[in-house]
């Protein structure tokens, strides 16, 4: 086996676990999990992006490898007050289910595909602002701490973006020792993944459930099917949605609340930097795989610390790394001109994290973004 596809397989699975871990924590906290529930919640997602990615990839001969969903945590911290652990399981079981549905008709997989991807960019803009603020926030209570972090990340991502996120991870714990925290030791230990029955909720089904399906299908699985189209394949469309669905289904209760195809880390492994031959690349999904099986087993150390970190430590980290997906969510937002009145709809709503009958804001303002735009389309000549 060649050393690039080592290589590319580890820098892929480093990126996408450092990078967005600490946000992971952070949707964990918002429902009121226990640190035992915060590690069962980062175990069952890597194992279950590492059983996916290992079968996608040899049963299809292709660089399929998945991903947990950045935007779907990111739904999860912005839930209203006072959501169950419970009732978030049950959104994100039926999240999946809706998922797998997509796989077995394709025609609502292609319904859904299009969603005009200015709406969901304006929809998770908002979604990201939060964090982005709350670095700043941070700043005015403990600026020794956030502004040297803000620092490094600037100057990490001139050398390498990808990894900016993952040395300010590295950085944070002795820099946060220095400043007079107490920083929680890094010991050995299993992953345990707890259960956590479902609970099924209207008001949570559609100001969760519904978002989170259609903001992954969105920015996960269509992103990540055109990232494989881009180099040359043919990927599996059906079959790697009902995967994925059924992966997350099954993993919901002990915290998997979304497995999907990957898109930013999957343009890692299917370039021809991996492997010449793009029929040999799908031996990163494997290696991938193995590395995610790793993060499962040893991860539970890291969780912890990050969970026993002080609040403005784990903001901090957040903070930087969504910065650059901010980035992203604007281009998208505001890519057409025809459809920037509506996306800028959505993520005003969406940031305001308005409540109404028990719904959260990024249902809104998706709802509101759509709206908008149907209603300029049906006034044009």
């Amino acid at each position: 086996m060649r050393f690039s596809i080592i290589a590319s397989a580890l820098v892929a699975a480093l990126v996408g676990f450092g990078s967005t871990l600490a946000i992971i924590v952070e949707a964990a906290r918002h429902l009121g999990a226990t640190p035992a529930q915060i590690s069962s919640w980062v175990a069952a997602l890597c194992l279950g992006m590492a059983a996916t990615s290992a079968y996608l990839s040899l049963r299809y001969r292709m660089p399929i490898v998945t991903a947990w969903s950045l935007a779907g945590a990111l739904l999860i911290s912005a839930v209203p007050a006072g959501t169950s652990m419970g009732h978030a399981v049950g959104a994100f079981m039926f999240a999946a289910a809706l998922t797998v549905l997509s796989g077995i008709v394709p025609a609502l997989g292609a319904l859904i595909g299009r969603l005009p991807a200015s709406i969901a960019g304006g929809m998770l803009a908002g979604l990201l602002l939060r964090f982005a603020l709350g670095l700043f926030v941070g700043a005015q209570t403990a600026p020794g701490l956030v502004l040297p972090l803000v620092a490094i990340f600037l100057l990490a991502r001139l050398f390498h973006p990808a990894s900016a996120s993952l040395v300010v991870i590295c950085i944070a714990l002795p820099l946060a020792w220095l400043e007079g925290y107490a920083v929680p030791g890094i010991a050995a230990s299993l992953p345990h993944l707890a259960w956590m029955p479902p609970e099924f909720s209207f008001p949570t089904l559609i100001s969760l459930g519904i978002p989170l399906f259609l903001v992954t299908m969105a920015t996960q699985q269509i992103s990540g099917i055109a990232v494989l189209r881009s180099y040359g394949y043919t990927p599996p469309v059906s079959a790697s949605f009902i995967i994925t669905g059924l992966a997350t289904l099954l993993l919901a209760p002990v915290g998997g609340f979304s497995v999907n195809l990957s898109s930013v880390t999957a343009s890692i492994c299917t370039g021809p930097d991996t492997h010449p031959d793009p029929a040999k690349r799908f031996a990163t999904g494997p290696v991938y795989a193995l590395c995610y099986v790793l993060f499962a087993l040893g991860g539970a150390a890291l969780t912890s610390a990050i969970v026993a970190l002080p609040p403005t430590v784990v903001a901090a980290v957040a903070g930087v790394a969504l910065l650059g997906p901010l980035v992203g969510a604007f281009t998208t937002a505001m890519h057409r001109d025809t459809e920037r009145f509506a996306s800028v709809l959505a993520f005003v709503v969406t940031a305001s994290n308005l409540t109404l009958l028990g719904i959260g804001g990024a249902f809104w303002g998706l709802l509101a973004g759509l709206l908008a735009l149907g209603l300029e389309k049906l006034s044009r000549p």
